[in-house]
């Protein structure tokens, strides 16, 4: 078999946790491990490693490379020049496995859901496996356990085996009057997002059910070419594929899950999943509370002290708080949407950072400058890089500082500064066993993240 995971995603329903340029794949939740490496874990339980590949926007590339490459140096992850929705993903990933010879049955997986018995897992690929050696597009279906309103819906037909059935139709996001009526039928099944289908058999469905898709991917030849190109891929409707293949195509089956599954689409989410104290309570980090009931309260850093609240989600983070009803916690999307209109960073990105060689805090920002906190780790090292839009100047703090400028080596002790021009070749080094921390002072029309052009990095973020 081989796997596909898709992990690009903005993570907006667990806001402030989560943030658009670091989204709920690439956190922590309920783990030592990102939701992305267990996901990339669970796959490896049933195939090889090497047949694994995952699809993320720019955006996150460096990000889900870096986190990868813990588990295989040659880890493949194809970046997508710009937002299409999972259609042309996947479209994509399966004409790179074919460009490769490889005609096998093809695992399609979201990198943040949370499944806890791989073996059962396994069995569920299994089954759905045998379907699609029989040309079934395959999807998992997970059997309700209370209505709900935040889930697609598959309404099964006729009964293919045991766990099987054929799919009927799919049904949107329903109210929860609805909802209710699906939960008191044995038809419907909540849609996990999980595919299972041969890669010929895929392709063959797709020049069916959307030609336009199916013509753009043949223009790519991944014998000939490492990433995907942007003037090809823009080319694409930006469409999901329930909508492209699923809800058209007449080949499509169900699976049940036989394992426990949440996609962590909320909070309420994360909250059921969470150890829970006599009275209900999930508590997370620095916390105090009285006479508090069935609440999840989260610090990541500051107290955070809770009296007589009932049904209440509080997340803290260093530069935001959100506080909601438990149930409503659908209700954060407009939240992080409203950030973005009035374009508030807040949506985007936290103030503090973590890095494979360390990480930085923002502790100002203003029109035209934007002042950090470095720290590196020791052996630590930033990528040899430049900027277009923005000149630095560093100040170390404590350590000692080996300071790349163009062709020029330093060695910087605490109280010593230096200035790195517009454009400039250059790079940040601990060398030492104790950490490195600076003060960066950035000055320019544009202070984003995004103006790095990498030229060396030891962490494997230069494609």
């Amino acid at each position: 078999m081989h796997g596909i995971i898709l992990a690009g995603g903005s993570g907006s329903r667990l806001w402030p946790l989560s943030r658009e340029l670091y989204p709920k794949q690439l956190l922590k939740v309920n783990s030592d491990k990102s939701l992305l490496e267990r996901t990339y874990e669970r796959l490896m339980g049933i195939m090889d490693v090497d047949n694994i590949l995952a699809v993320t926007n720019a955006k996150h590339y460096s990000d889900v490379k870096m986190q990868l490459s813990r588990y295989s140096k040659d880890v493949c992850v194809l970046s997508e020049p710009t937002a299409k929705n999972t259609a042309p993903a996947i479209a994509v990933c399966v004409k790179y496995l074919l460009d490769f010879g490889q005609d096998d049955v093809i695992i399609v997986v979201p990198s943040d859901h949370l499944i806890k018995d791989c073996e059962a897992f396994r069995k569920t690929i299994d089954e759905a496996k045998k379907l699609a050696n029989e040309n079934y597009i395959v999807t998992l279906g997970v059997k309700p356990i209370k209505p709900s309103s935040g889930f697609g819906y598959i309404k099964t037909g006729e009964k293919l085996a045991q766990d099987s059935y054929r799919v009927e139709c799919f049904k949107e996001k329903p109210d929860l009057k609805t909802a209710e009526q699906y939960f008191s039928s044995s038809d419907y099944y909540w849609n996990a997002g999980i595919f299972v289908f041969k890669a010929s058999t895929f392709m063959e469905t797709l020049k069916k059910t959307a030609p336009v898709i199916y013509e753009i991917t043949q223009s790519f030849n991944f014998t000939l070419q490492d990433d995907i190109d942007y003037m090809t891929f823009d080319k694409y409707p930006s469409i999901s594929i329930d909508y492209a293949v699923m809800e058209r195509a007449n080949n499509i089956a169900m699976v049940k899950m036989m394992c426990d599954w949440s996609d962590l689409g909320s909070w309420d989410a994360v909250y059921e999943i969470n150890q829970k104290d006599s009275k209900g309570n999930v508590k997370i980090g620095n916390i105090i509370e009285k006479d508090c009931e069935n609440s999840m309260l989260y610090s990541s850093e500051r107290l955070l002290a809770g009296v007589g609240l009932k049904d209440v989600i509080i997340i803290e983070t260093p530069d935001a708080i959100l506080a909601c009803d438990k149930n409503d916690t659908q209700g954060v999307k407009s939240i992080f949407e409203k950030l973005k209109e009035i374009k508030n960073d807040a949506h985007r990105i936290h103030t503090t950072v973590y890095r494979p060689w360390g990480y930085y805090t923002v502790l100002n920002q203003g029109e035209g400058y934007l002042t950090k906190m470095i720290c590196v780790s020791r052996k630590g090292q930033l990528s040899l890089q430049s900027h277009n839009h923005r000149s630095e100047h560093w100040v170390v703090l404590s350590g000692i500082a080996r300071v790349t400028l163009d062709d020029k080596v330093f060695m910087l002790k605490a109280g010593s500064s230096i200035d790195i021009p517009v454009k400039a070749i250059h790079s940040l080094a601990n060398p030492y066993d104790t950490e490195l921390k600076i003060i960066e002072v950035q000055k320019g029309d544009k202070l984003v993240e995004e103006d790095i052009i990498r030229y060396k990095d030891i962490y494997g973020r230069v494609k």
